[in-house]
Order: C-alpha cells, then sequence, then structure tokens
C-alpha cells in the first residue's frame, strides 16, 4: 500500500520513538517524509492541525507525539495528561480521516493494562480490571486513542493500527530529574553522583549547563548545586532511588521500537489484528516488547557497574514503587514476523555512551 514516493507524516518526530521512526524509514529508503517542531506546529491547537493536514495531504501517518513522564510527573500532573494526550489524538486522528490517509499508525503505552493484570500481559486483559492510580489519566488518554483507530476501522473502513511499546530508552532520551523515564534518569543520577563522588566538578558543570535542574546550572556555586542535586537524591557518597527496588519491568532498546513499528507500518493491515469470525472485534493493538522482566533493583546495579559509580545505593520506600510488574506478552507481535534483537546490559553501554557524547559535543560548542 505505501509505495517509497508515499508521503508520511511522523507527528512527534524530534521525540525519543518519533526521531528513530523517521531514521528507519529512511534507512529503508522512504524519503517523503514529513515532520514538524512543537514551535512549528502545536498539536493541541485543531485549526493548527487541520490548515497543516490541507497543506501537507499525507498518505500515512505515524502518530508518536505524546505527552510522557515518568512516576512523579504522571502524580502531580494528572488534568495534563489526560486533556493534552487526548487532545493531540482528537486533532491527529481526526484529520487524518478526513483527510483520507491511508494507514495510521497509533503509538500507546503498556500502562493501559490493569494494575492486578495477569503476567505476561496479553491484548486481551485490556479493560478487566482497575488501572494503576499513579498513571491512570495517562493511560485513560492512550485506551481511548486505540479504541478510537478500532472504531473507525469497523465503521469507516480505515486502516489504523496502534502498537503499545513496553519501557523504552535510547537515543534522544529524555534525562530530565524529574519528568524522564526510570532508565535515563538513573543513568543520569549515577553518573552526576560519580562526578561528585571522585570529584569532578567540571563534569557536574558540563552536565547542568546542557541541563539545567530547576534553574540550577554550572555558574550556581558548589553548595547551591549539591542542595538542588540532593533534592533528587543525588549525593557524592550516595544515589537513593524512590520505591523499593523491587518492581519488575521490561525496557526496549528506542530504535527496536521504531523498527517495529515501520514493520507493522509497511507489512500489518487491521484485518491481521484479529482471529478471522470473531463477533465481536476488539483488543486489536500490538503489544511491542521483549518479552523479558528485570528488578528495578538489578537495573540500577547494572547502571552502576557500567558508570562505575563507587558509592552506595539507597532506596526510599516512603516513595510510590507503581505497577509492580508489567511484562508484555509479544506471542501476536511474533506471529505478524518481527523480534527484538538488543539485550539490557548493550542497551545500557549504548545509551551512556550516547548520553557522554551528547555532553562533550554541547560543550565543546557552548
Amino acid at each position: 500500500m505505501l509505495d517509497k514516493s508515499s508521503k508520511i507524516y511522523v507527528a512527534g518526530h524530534h521525540g525519543l520513538v518519533g526521531s528513530a521512526i523517521w531514521n528507519n524509514l529512511q534507512q529503508r529508503g522512504y524519503m517523503n517524509l514529513v515532520g514538524r517542531s512543537h514551535k512549528e506546529l502545536d498539536l493541541l491547537d485543531g485549526v493548527a492541525v487541520k490548515r497543516f493536514f490541507d497543506e501537507e495531504q499525507p498518505d500515512a501517518v505515524v502518530l508518536a507525539a505524546a505527552h510522557v513522564g515518568g512516576i512523579m510527573a504522571n502524580l502531580h500532573y494528572r488534568a495534563d495528561f489526560i486533556y493534552q494526550n487526548l487532545q493531540i489524538q482528537q486533532n491527529v486522528i481526526g484529520e487524518s480521516f478526513r483527510h483520507g490517509v491511508k494507514k495510521l499508525l497509533f503509538l500507546g503505552s503498556t500502562c493501559i493494562y490493569p494494575r492486578e493484570a495477569p503476567q505476561p500481559m496479553k491484548e486481551e486483559v485490556l479493560l478487566t480490571s482497575p488501572l494503576e492510580y499513579t498513571n491512570e489519566p495517562y493511560a485513560i488518554a492512550k485506551i481511548a486513542g486505540l479504541k478510537m483507530c478500532e472504531s473507525f476501522n469497523l465503521q469507516y473502513g480505515t486502516n489504523y493500527i496502534a502498537v503499545m511499546p513496553t519501557n523504552l530508552y535510547g537515543p534522544n532520551d529524555n534525562f530530565h530529574l524529574e519528568n524522564s523515564h526510570v532508565l535515563p534518569a538513573m543513568i543520569r543520577k549515577v553518573y552526576l553522583a560519580k562526578c561528585l563522588n571522585e570529584g569532578k566538578w567540571d563534569a557536574v558543570r558540563k552536565d547542568i549547563n546542557l541541563r539545567p535542574v530547576e534553574g540550577v546550572n554550572g555558574n550556581n556555586t558548589d553548595e547551591e548545586i549539591l542542595g538542588k542535586l540532593a533534592k533528587f537524591g543525588i549525593a557524592p557518597e550516595a544515589v537513593t532511588l524512590w520505591g523499593t527496588g523491587k518492581p519488575l519491568r521490561e525496557f526496549l532498546w528506542s530504535e527496536e521500537m521504531a523498527d517495529a513499528s515501520v514493520h507493522v507500518l509497511l507489512n500489518v493491515d487491521f484485518k491481521d489484528t484479529y482471529k478471522n469470525g470473531e463477533t465481536e472485534i476488539r483488543n486489536c493493538h500490538i503489544n511491542v516488547g521483549t518479552g523479558k522482566e528485570l528488578s528495578i533493583r538489578e537495573l540500577a546495579e547494572k547502571i552502576v557497574k557500567e558508570i562505575g559509580f563507587k558509592g552506595e545505593l539507597r532506596w526510599d520506600s516512603s516513595k510510590p514503587d507503581g505497577t509492580m510488574r508489567k511484562l508484555t506478552d509479544v506471542t501476536k507481535l511474533h506471529s505478524l514476523g518481527w523480534h527484538h534483537q538488543v539485550e539490557i546490559d548493550e542497551g545500557i553501554h549504548r545509551l551512556y555512551e550516547w548520553y557522554l557524547k551528547g555532553i562533550c559535543i554541547n560543550h565543546q560548542t557552548i
């Protein structure tokens, strides 16, 4: 359906997954790609989104744009998470339908599943029991998005596919100490603690000049920097992380998520996502993950080993753990012809190398 000349709009093409999808499409020879930064196109603005579709008339759309964050952000900014994600989805999916887009790929998250879902989580456990409280608004928005795709397909014969990735990490990740996901946040915290532990203040200042922490950057005093980093559990002698470290998590390298997404975009149609003869067609989304898990404590220990931090790893059990287990069943994905390749140790090494390279490059240009 999509040939190499098809115009593909990647919404969120500067983000973690969107940028990787953009690169993957180009590597496969799809060069007629369209992207807009948030400054160029605010996806919350329905009038602007309509104007964009009127002008560009894309053949296919990848909806990788979303308002995302970790446990703390999900807990504190609940209205932002449900409102902004619903609005983005309404605008992009709605205009895709009105403009006759041939194929749409919607990216969600495995946090759509119930808190107590049987493990590993199959697509059909969606909406069978209550969601995890901390990210309920975000999860409801993503459920609405996948149901919108499903419903348009059933009523209008469109070809919109929804994929639900597990926890992602990789190049262009967000290393914000409050709003980033668990793995990149851990890498940055352990790296900064290592620098403090070894008295490498120049490295600390380079890092927070590139990514200031609540207004504190490399120009602040040592005391001000230490005070601000301590708020996030970063100290010369120890890194303190939220929760008990007991929850189990699955992690997928973002470039592999991109490869799976493009595989689905190019090779999977709506009719391939459910069994023939089903009277009630639902849960047509596709889990994307590795089908492998490890504890948050094990993850932290791997990161400490990779970075070479000599201090202590501590856990603040007064803070929430979130869902205890979130392992995806990837049987459907495998049956559709895609398997992961990058294992967690290799992924941690790659991301830490990418992070260090970014600090060096940006420091040279300052």
